[in-house]
């Protein structure tokens, strides 16, 4: 098939090209290679895949000098008349929308960025699927649209009306948005809550990489909620095991939906929601003391109050998608950390004897 694949730049649209490259896929690649972030690193993780900075313009389609069928082009998802351009020409059987503005904190200091990104993008892509047809539209959601819920596991099948961040508003919005161009212009529509990815490659602003920098510098880590903290860290290549084998597999309308007693997840229209985790919440302080002893490091700590958007737990109910691929998540966050942490080391080259960068 031919995959639209957006925010292949980033983090998890970065891995999930080269997965699908290897099935036999053709992929055509979408960033903005925005500054929310060390765009050194982006640059880097887009010369893995064979685009050359230097080949990169801006509203321009070039090939990778690695893999044949992958091209990538520089484009935002505000940018409408490009979007639907591309989609013309192009005509993908598959869009995967994973391009946003991320983080918790930072929509508390920048929230126009997440309406321009990850409202207005999105309706972007709803709009070229919509007159460009595909056979499945799979897109990022978070673990964040739990917002206030205390119900453990988070269940796709709670209701998810109490968001405590703009970014979990915007990422609830596009499950709403998404199930209205389901319904209308019968889409086929998957969206993933993704809990707390992590792994080689990761994002700067993520935890498992801000305590990893700060200890082999020698720097203090800040540990919020005084270290009472649960996340159902999720290691990226379970994620994009995941999302390969969701690709090929579009929603059909659930035909025992019912309106008197709705079920979040599915629809009556070709849609579905999953959560995508691990499904084992870990200590935030457990999470340490494994980075701590790969580092051969004790990290100083300042323990601080709850940032304002952040939830003290997560944990997912993946049963429902596990069912649906016939897939488990195989990666320990023993075995995650070790992996991150050896390609940190080598990405930076860090000198751990010395505890800084040599």
């Amino acid at each position: 098939m031919k995959v639209f694949v957006t925010g292949t730049a980033g983090f998890i649209g970065f891995h999930l090209v080269q997965a699908l490259l290897k099935d036999g896929h053709e992929v055509i690649g979408l960033d903005n290679i925005n500054e929310y972030y060390d765009v050194n690193l982006k640059y880097n993780r887009l010369l893995e895949t064979g685009i050359e900075k230097d080949d990169i313009r801006h509203d321009v389609l070039v090939r990778s000098r690695k893999y044949p069928k992958y091209q990538f082009i520089k484009l935002g998802l505000e940018e409408k008349e490009s979007i639907m351009d591309l989609f013309k020409k192009e005509r993908p059987d598959v869009a995967v929308n994973l391009a946003a503005q991320a983080g918790v904190r930072y929509s508390l200091i920048n929230p126009h960025t997440y309406i321009d990104a990850n409202i207005t993008g999105f309706l972007n892509i709803l709009e070229a699927c919509r007159h460009y047809p595909v056979k499945h539209l799979v897109y990022a959601s978070s673990s964040s649209v739990y917002g206030a819920n205390t119900k453990m596991p988070f269940s796709v099948k709670h209701n998810v009306d109490h968001p405590v961040s703009l970014y979990a508003t915007s990422k609830k919005a596009n499950e709403l948005m998404a199930h209205t161009y389901s319904n209308l212009f019968n889409i086929p529509t998957t969206g993933l809550r993704f809990f707390t990815v992590y792994g080689p490659w990761g994002r700067p602003d993520m935890a498992l990489f801000l305590f990893t920098k700060a200890m082999s510098e020698g720097k203090p880590i800040d540990v919020f909620n005084h270290g009472k903290m649960m996340r159902d860290f999720t290691y990226i290549d379970d994620i994009v095991e995941s999302i390969r084998r969701l690709v090929p597999k579009p929603p059909v309308p659930d035909t025992t939906w019912s309106g008197e007693k709705p079920d979040p997840a599915t629809s009556f229209a070709p849609y579905q929601i999953f959560n995508i985790g691990n499904s084992n919440p870990v200590k935030l302080m457990d999470f340490i003391h494994e980075i701590e002893k790969n580092l051969n490091i004790t990290a100083e700590k300042n323990m601080m109050d709850i940032q304002p958007g952040d939830v003290p737990k997560t944990w997912a109910d993946v049963e429902a998608l596990f069912d649906y691929i016939d897939y488990r998540p195989k990666f320990s966050v023993k075995e995650g950390i070790q992996n991150f942490i050896e390609w940190y080391v080598d990405y930076y080259k860090v000198d751990l004897k010395q505890g800084a960068k040599s």
